[in-house]
């Protein structure tokens, strides 16, 4: 009872439509026809099979009967007897009438006696010949035999075999005609044999076997498919029925999915502002205390940092117009970006101007004077940066966080590199799992470690992974051997 109910559950989960039930009757039509073939094809063969093996049976049975005529008649004459010429012509008659009614039956061909005379085979097919060879010792010419020339070569291959044995030897021909030997044995005595050529035709019975099975077998294969035509009506009509109810319900729940994406996408997007927005804020705080600083003297170090601030303040109020980025704003020939000063920049003018980061965290540059510029947006590599390291702090939970940052060429692959570690206690493996599409979770949206749910987390590496792809390049995360985490852009 477990099982059927495990099946019955399993058949449940398949949704049969319109064109499976399609398929199934022309199947069912198909199968059906097919059987009717195979059936025809045994019972002809069958057919064939019997009728060979009767017409064999008549022909040696009427081959037969012939020779035990002539045997007998012979056996009823005394080989010394002395014949008028009026017992001579009936015993002749008698021989004739014999060979002339079997040649009366449609089916018989050749009719004739073998004798071996010498190193001669000679053929008799009439009353007188017969009369002659058996009482008068007189011996057919050669002429007589022409007509039976594929007899006696037949009779000379077989002779051993015939004399040996004194049984029925018969042969199937390429036009199916009967070549039929009978040994001929009057007075217990082997002179010959009894040749007839006989070709029994039975296929008029054959046909009406087959036309009354073909008509049996029209009406059963009707009835089957008009049988399996009305079920197929009932049941398309059902299943038409069902889809109309599924598509109305799919309907809905596809405008509902809709409106359910929309409104997601509106409130990620929201938080995705929020958290560029605490990024503005903060370098609006270092925009203010560096106005401050400017006496009139012309400080150009500290215009130039301010100008900095301004424009990633400008590239982040562009951000925030924008869902999907457009490329020409990331990347393109006009941009010529040196990767190691943005990284002494962001260093130098974001993490260290905390007054407390000399008990919280420090930083170790081994960036290389050869790493060449790249073609994308100053801001951008800001963008890609930032998050990174922060994440780093953030995440580190040890008493001092030593972050490296080094930029290298990777000479097993030929490509540029820019690599973020730390001291931390490195990322959890859940987080370095890939999904189906083969992005790590650590990558994904709102995806974050963090305990604190009031804050907006699981969005820096999130946009820190879109922003490389648009780039061209990879962003890979992983455990170090020791301690900490890595991060790895290869440019």
């Amino acid at each position: 009872m477990k099982r059927f109910d495990d099946f019955y559950n399993k058949l449940k989960n398949y949704r049969f439509e319109f064109r499976h039930l399609s398929l199934l009757l022309f199947g069912l039509i198909a199968f059906q026809v097919l059987l009717s073939l195979v059936q025809k094809t045994s019972l002809n063969k069958f057919l064939d099979d019997a009728q060979q093996w009767y017409q064999k049976d008549s022909a040696e049975r009427l081959a037969t009967l012939t020779a035990t005529s002539l045997e007998l008649i012979i056996e009823n004459i005394q080989s010394n007897q002395k014949f008028s010429e009026n017992e001579q012509r009936r015993v002749v008659q008698s021989f004739n009438i014999i060979f002339s009614q079997q040649m009366l039956q449609h089916n018989v061909q050749e009719v004739c006696l073998l004798f071996k005379k010498g190193n001669r085979v000679v053929a008799i097919d009439t009353g007188k010949e017969l009369y002659d060879f058996l009482f008068a010792k007189e011996t057919p010419t050669e002429d007589s035999n022409t007509e039976f020339k594929n007899a006696i070569n037949l009779y000379r291959s077989t002779e051993d075999t015939i004399t040996s044995t004194e049984q029925i030897y018969s042969t199937l021909d390429s036009a199916h005609a009967f070549n039929i030997m009978v040994p001929f044995v009057p007075h217990g005595e082997l002179l010959g044999v009894l040749y007839m050529k006989n070709k029994p035709d039975f296929s008029f019975f054959t046909r009406e076997i087959a036309s009354s099975y073909n008509e049996a077998s029209v009406v059963y294969t009707s009835l089957v498919f008009l049988g399996l035509l009305s079920m197929y009506f009932i049941s398309s009509y059902t299943v038409r029925e069902r889809d109309k109810a599924q598509n109305l319900q799919l309907q809905e729940h596809e405008q509902l999915i809709k409106e359910q994406t929309a409104h997601e996408k509106e409130s990620v997007f929201t938080k995705r502002i929020y958290h560029t927005h605490h990024k503005a804020e903060k370098i609006m705080g270092f925009i203010k205390e560096d106005l401050r600083k400017i006496d009139g003297s012309g400080d150009e170090a500290i215009k130039d940092k301010v100008m900095k601030y301004a424009n990633f303040i400008s590239r982040v109020i562009y951000d925030m117009k924008w869902y999907d980025l457009p490329n020409n704003t990331i990347r393109g020939s006009m941009f010529l970006t040196d990767v190691n000063r943005v990284i002494n920049f962001i260093v130098d003018n974001i993490f260290l101007r905390l007054s407390t980061h000399a008990e919280m965290y420090e930083f170790k540059l081994e960036l290389d004077n050869s790493f060449p510029r790249v073609n994308i947006n100053e801001f951008v590599v800001w963008e890609i940066l930032e998050p990174i390291i922060q994440n780093c702090i953030d995440h580190a939970e040890v008493e001092k966080v030593t972050i490296k940052i080094k930029t290298y060429f990777d000479n097993s692959i030929g490509k540029n590199k820019i690599q973020i570690s730390d001291n931390g206690n490195g990322i959890r493996p859940e987080f370095l799992v890939k999904d189906e599409k083969g992005i790590k979770k650590i990558f994904l949206e709102k995806s974050s470690d963090s305990h604190d749910i009031n804050k907006n987390r699981g969005y820096g590496c999130y946009i820190a992974y879109e922003l490389s792809k648009k780039c061209g390049w990879e962003l890979d995360a992983c455990n170090s051997k020791t301690k900490g985490s890595i991060f790895i852009i290869t440019i």
